[in-house]
């Protein structure tokens, strides 16, 4: 299928690695131009560009960004329009996924974990509509989630199941606000990846997570890049406030 990405531009944040480099990667194979949000590990971000660019001919541009700074924001955008004369879509998958019991946990963890989950993609998707809307352009923003923000956690993860139901919440009522400018704005569910940051939780308790699995295995990240591409193109036109389910599916209902 023609996914008429071909030349559009994409900013993915926390693109370096794990989910966030398969979702570039399937942009790029696309035709895309891809933008690189990164804030540690700039080789990773570099390396990365360097293979789309020149495995796929597209432009891949690292940028470093912090996603809850406002300058930092203005500045990834400012620089996809620089490096590639456009931006069209929205990809935030940047976050993180701390561990800690509620009754153990820090105040300021959780501060963290809902500053970075929740407030940097409306901080980076206020920006991105408002570029949308002067420039005239039907955009995309498509939001990382979790089967999380449906099943809540047992395992220690309150405030990161707390920060994806609210990002499940806003991207309703985003998609509620901008749908007059001809702005779409999905999420995206994944279940367990095989990714860096879940590297260690895998280790000690893959099997425990395989029972909660109808599918019986944990996703590749490509899986899940492959929703987000589709919600990104104009076969996806017609969809926008949904929440897809690419959980092996735990989020059968």
């Amino acid at each position: 299928m023609n996914l008429n990405l071909d030349k559009k531009t994409v900013i993915v944040t926390g693109g370096n690695s794990g989910l966030g480099a398969a979702v570039c990667e399937e942009f790029a194979r696309e035709g895309a131009n891809v933008v690189i949000n990164y804030l540690f590990d700039p080789e990773a971000a570099e390396n990365l560009a360097s293979k789309l660019a020149h495995k796929y001919k597209v432009k891949a541009v690292p940028v470093k960004g912090d996603i809850t700074i406002a300058d930092d924001i203005e500045s990834n955008i400012a620089a996809a329009v620089e490096h590639t004369g456009r931006f069209d879509i929205l990809v935030n998958c940047a976050g993180v996924w701390p561990t800690a019991f509620v009754k153990d946990m820090d105040d300021e963890a959780w501060e963290k974990t809902i500053k970075i989950n929740l407030t940097g993609p409306f901080m980076y998707a206020k920006r991105a509509i408002n570029h949308f809307i002067a420039n005239n352009v039907k955009g995309k923003i498509i939001n990382i989630v979790s089967q999380a923000a449906f099943h809540g956690s047992t395992s220690g993860h309150a405030h990161y199941a707390a920060a994806k139901g609210g990002l499940v919440t806003f991207t309703i009522s985003l998609a509620r606000e901008v749908a007059k400018y001809g702005i779409n704005v999905t999420a995206v569910a994944p279940g367990m990846m095989r990714t860096p940051m879940n590297e260690k939780e895998l280790a000690e308790r893959e099997e425990e997570y395989l029972k909660r699995i109808p599918l019986g295995r944990i996703s590749e990240p490509e899986e899940v890049a492959y929703a987000v591409a589709f919600l990104a193109s104009n076969k996806a036109d017609y969809i926008t406030g949904a929440t897809i389910d690419v959980t092996g599916g735990m989020l059968m209902r």
